[in-house]
């Protein structure tokens, strides 16, 4: 139990460290990812007017019928990276700061990360 404790307290330190620095606005959001076990998501956040402008799921009803049930898995957090980067372009967003709110930046969080920029996003 002390380990589940000290690594959730690690992860939120990190995450504190990270949102001193990233700060997303309406020309250059903020794509936050977070992530379970079973899933992952991600948003689009303009900090300065404190609004979601859009967001996705591995949870999402077209994301989960391909994925048929797998959402926490790179397939999963590839598909929703490619998912966010299509309703950024929509929204006419080219460019984020990427917040990736404490976890590493390996696996799931760097699937997504990677199938975004390759779908047309700027870091």
């Amino acid at each position: 139990m002390n380990l589940l404790r000290r690594n959730v307290r690690s992860r939120l330190r990190r995450k504190m460290h990270i949102r001193k620095k990233v700060f997303g606005s309406a020309a250059k959001p903020r794509l936050t990812v977070c992530r379970s076990n079973k899933n992952i998501s991600c948003q689009l956040i303009d900090d300065a007017r404190g609004v979601t402008l859009t967001a996705t799921s591995s949870l999402s009803k077209d994301i989960r019928e391909a994925l048929q049930g797998k959402g926490g898995n790179r397939g999963a957090a590839t598909a929703v990276g490619k998912s966010i980067a299509e309703k950024a372009k929509t929204l006419g967003i080219q460019a984020i700061a990427f917040d990736r709110n404490g976890y590493r930046f390996h696996g799931r969080v760097k699937a997504l990360a990677d199938a975004a920029r390759e779908a047309g996003l700027k870091f």
